[in-house]
């Protein structure tokens, strides 16, 4: 069995965990090493278990708590070339690091096989599609402004999809964040909002997918009850009936969500 666990997700810090017996892959490091380490440890995850890091992007709720822990923690990282020279001439991971760029097709990485795809975003950036070793597949996609082909491709055919429902449209355009901020949030190279991801989420169940997480919700201009509204609203305006036809879940800011078994 194969499960995806979120041990933290939101604009202060996002991390999670994609496993299949005792062997696992950690995404992305967005908080302190004593938080992620408790985390794991929770969950009765050894690092010996561990095939390695993915990272998707080089901002700091995504990488901070990277070099602390690798200095213990010696694993391999893995993402895009752009973003792991970034991390490497910043000194955010180790000099003795082991980083692996990843491009193309699909990869080994221990005994999952993992595909990087391009996210639209203000830096280079990344999803991953995995395919784990008991034969299922999933993937994840934050930070991203615009569904791109790419990224549509990667989505389709999974057995269960990690998607960003960043924010709700009313709540930033009459929020407290400045008029430059809301323009690169709503803008193709920002983040997706709960009707872009609803939307998605439809077309998706209606080829057969049928678990969600919900990831990556600003504490400011969304909450895990109004996502899940905009959700469950596109979804019973198409007969779709949550928990019956589909699972949907919001991931925890502060603490590991539950288990999303694929």
């Amino acid at each position: 069995m194969s499960e995806f666990i979120s041990l933290y997700s939101g604009s202060s810090g996002n991390s999670s965990v994609v496993r299949c017996g005792e062997r696992y892959l950690i995404i992305d490091m967005g908080k302190g090493v004593r938080t992620t380490s408790a985390a794991l440890k929770a969950l009765d995850l050894n690092i010996s278990d561990c095939a390695g890091i993915l990272v998707t992007h080089e901002h700091s709720d995504h990488v901070k708590g990277l070099s602390t822990f690798l200095k213990k923690n010696p694993l391999p990282v893995y993402g895009a070339a752009a973003t792991l020279d970034f991390l490497d001439a910043n000194g955010i991971v180790p000099v003795s690091c082991e980083l692996r760029s990843l491009s193309g097709g699909e990869e080994d990485i221990g005994d999952f096989g993992v595909t990087a795809f391009p996210t639209s975003h203000d830096v280079p950036c990344v999803g991953y599609r995995i395919h784990t070793p008991d034969g299922k597949t999933m993937t994840i996609a934050t930070d991203l402004g615009v569904l791109t082909p790419p990224v549509h491709e990667a989505l389709s055919g999974c057995d269960l999809v990690a998607l960003e429902s960043n924010y709700d449209l009313h709540m930033l355009r009459s929020g407290p964040y400045p008029y430059y901020l809301r323009s690169r949030i709503e803008s193709q190279r920002g983040h997706l909002s709960n009707d872009e991801c609803s939307a998605k989420l439809l077309e998706l169940i209606q080829e057969g997918c049928e678990k969600f997480a919900l990831c990556h919700l600003s504490q400011e201009n969304n909450s895990p009850q109004l996502a899940l509204q905009t959700v469950f609203s596109t979804l019973g305006a198409a007969g779709v009936v949550p928990d019956k036809d589909c699972v949907v879940q919001t991931q925890r800011r502060n603490e590991i969500s539950p288990a999303l078994a694929f």
